[in-house]
């Protein structure tokens, strides 16, 4: 006795599924963000004074970010700081360098 199945068409009713799974994952994702730290006046500077001494001994530097909720380290040397535009410029690999403002900055450390 063969197995009579409607094949696909028993599923055509779920096809709402790849949203409500899109929506879920986005739910959990907004649940997870953070406001942004706020930080004091001696936070910042010391926040400076690192930057001033990894810049002149050449170490690397662990700099936190803070954008849209969530946190992400970058790790590199600093090649300079622009006081101008308030952004620091980060080589991360040899030749790739990643440009970062100084209000999302959340911490700084130096690594070497």
């Amino acid at each position: 006795m063969a197995i009579r199945d409607r094949g696909k068409i028993k599923w055509n009713p779920a096809s709402f599924m790849p949203e409500g799974f899109a929506m879920t994952r986005e739910m959990y994702k907004d649940q997870a963000r953070q406001a942004k730290p706020i930080l004091d006046e001696y936070q910042t500077e010391e926040f400076d004074l690192r930057i001033k001494y990894a810049m002149e001994y050449r170490h690397a530097v662990k700099i936190t970010i803070w954008a849209d909720g969530f946190t992400t380290d970058y790790t590199g040397r600093i090649q300079r700081v622009d006081p101008v535009t308030h952004e620091l410029r980060l080589e991360v690999k040899p030749g790739e360098y990643e440009r970062i403002v100084f209000e999302d900055v959340t911490a700084v450390k130096v690594v070497d």
